[in-house]
């Protein structure tokens, strides 16, 4: 598995995760049961969510930026 894959594989992993803290933080207020633990729950998945996104987001610029630009070689001849 490269890269690329690897990384979106973890990001979707990761939203799950965050999503089930999201959860047992909703719960957690209900229940008046809230803690400063329990908000970390949801927010340390959401700093690995951020962090993938944002690789993911760049992911089509730098294959951009990678490429040579069209005509490129035809204007060196």
């Amino acid at each position: 598995m490269n890269w690329n894959k690897w990384m979106r594989q973890t990001h979707r992993w990761v939203s799950i995760v965050f999503t089930l803290g999201v959860i047992v933080n909703f719960i957690a207020v209900l229940l008046r049961k809230y803690t400063f633990g329990t908000g970390l729950l949801a927010l340390v998945p959401l700093a690995f969510l951020l962090l993938t996104g944002l690789y993911l987001f760049v992911l089509p610029y730098a294959a951009k930026w990678r490429r040579p630009a069209r005509g490129a070689s035809q204007r060196a001849t």
